[in-house]
């Protein structure tokens, strides 16, 4: 029985309907699964994290190369199944619960194909821990911004972010065909390794986040004008001094857009306390 014939069979049995809401597109192809180890290099010391475990057909790959899984899954009626399909795995530890706020084991590695939703903030959340490598199935233009050239129509505050805190490597490209039910667009295994150390020094990278996040609202404008609703609402700056310390900022004059990643950081020193 192929994976999709497995995923209906599943789906149709437990009267499971994939919840748009949720990102419930399930992974049918075994070849896409077989590449994410390939690419995370996992050997039995591993401590591998899937993210979205679903039925557990990546999970079940996973328990055999690798010395734990700590496999999530936030929807209760699809845990359910992944406990069942993954009884005579022992090495498999099930969380179920929203990634972003669950209790974890420490884990090495990442290999996961996560809910398209929460790619921005999966990164935000990933990148602010400690780990090895890891290797995603992420949608091909979110994927682009995590490269961006400066300047370019898809640098945002996540490419700052990225360029700071990892190496990406887009690797294969995954057609929407491969999932059930297909989603929208094409998908791109992605592939991140943390910097060490990181290029240019941050004080706070929360700050970094919030600080680039509110600036790329305002793109075309000048960094002097685009950062006044940040003055206003993380800082409290009273109006009257607003005007003097947007010049005493650092590339006062450049436009947002034109920021490198290490000019985001010497802005977000700049406010450290």
């Amino acid at each position: 029985m192929s994976l999709l014939e497995e995923t209906k069979r599943l789906l149709r049995s437990n009267r499971i309907v994939p919840n748009k809401l949720l990102g419930q597109n399930f992974m049918t192809d075994l070849s896409i699964f077989e590449l994410l180890v390939a690419y995370a290099s996992v050997n039995h010391k591993d401590v591998v994290l899937d993210i979205g475990a679903g039925f557990g057909f990546l999970s079940n790959l996973l328990s055999d190369k690798c010395k734990t899984v700590v496999a999530v899954e936030r929807d209760p009626n699809i845990v359910g199944v992944l406990c069942n399909q993954l009884m005579g795995s022992v090495n498999v530890k099930i969380v179920q619960g929203d990634i972003l706020q669950a209790e974890l084991p420490v884990f090495n590695k990442v290999v996961s194909i996560p809910p398209y939703q929460i790619s921005s903030r999966l990164l935000v959340w990933l990148l602010g821990r400690e780990f090895e490598t890891a290797v995603l199935v992420l949608q091909k233009e979110f994927a682009k911004r995590l490269v961006a050239s400066i300047g370019s129509d898809d640098y945002g505050w996540l490419s700052v972010l990225a360029y700071y805190r990892v190496e990406t490597e887009l690797l294969d490209t995954v057609p929407k065909t491969v999932f059930y039910p297909q989603p929208q667009v094409d998908s791109v295994v992605v592939r991140v390794r943390p910097k060490s150390p990181p290029p240019f020094v941050v004080k706070n990278q929360q700050l970094l986040v919030k600080i680039a996040r509110s600036l790329f609202t305002q793109r075309n404008r000048k960094v002097r004008n685009a950062i006044v609703p940040f003055l206003k609402g993380e800082c409290q700056i009273e109006p009257a001094a607003m005007n003097e310390l947007a010049k005493a900022i650092p590339v006062y004059d450049k436009r947002v857009r034109e920021l490198a990643p290490d000019e985001f950081g010497a802005l977000a020193n700049a406010f450290a306390k």
